[in-house]
């Protein structure tokens, strides 16, 4: 299987969530399990199909994260030597050359990718994009509204 690209602090996202689902949803579910078997009747009982069906939701999510996290490369953005190009985890300046609007982004994993606290996927067309480039540089992305140019004002590595 391919190692997936994490930063340090999506990883610890990732087990955190895992720790919560372990330590406190888990054992919620099987007490919701327990309550509605005592109710009797499972053929006809709607708390107990509710309970399993929660149950395979945490379970799946669990082996989920535990095969993310076995299969991570973390990446400490901060140790990286990139000699001022873009790389996975470089936090990126830009400024679209259409709009002049300045941009923030940092490159992360798919899992980690949220557009609203400036956090691009790796793979999405953007990064893709700016992989390699260095301040300075116009990068063309491909997005769906057309070509968009943007140029690299800054690149750091936090």
């Amino acid at each position: 299987m391919n190692k997936v690209p994490l930063t340090v602090r999506g990883a610890e996202l990732l087990k955190e969530e895992l720790q919560r689902l372990k330590s406190i949803e888990r054992p919620k579910v099987i007490e919701a399990i327990a309550e509605a078997r005592s109710h009797g009747d499972l053929s006809e009982n709607a708390e107990y199909d509710a309970a399993k069906e929660r149950q395979a939701f945490v379970e799946g999510r669990i082996a989920e994260l535990e095969g993310k996290l076995s299969n991570a490369q973390i990446i400490d953005p901060s140790t990286l030597d990139a000699d001022g190009r873009i790389v996975f985890g470089a936090t990126v300046e830009l400024m679209d050359l259409e709009t002049e609007d300045e941009v923030t982004y940092q490159i992360v994993g798919d899992d980690e990718a949220d557009i609203k606290f400036g956090k691009v996927s790796v793979n999405s067309p953007i990064a893709r994009a700016l992989i390699g480039k260095e301040a300075g540089d116009v990068a063309e992305v491909v997005a769906p509204g057309g070509i968009r140019e943007y140029e690299v004002l800054d690149v750091k590595y936090l």
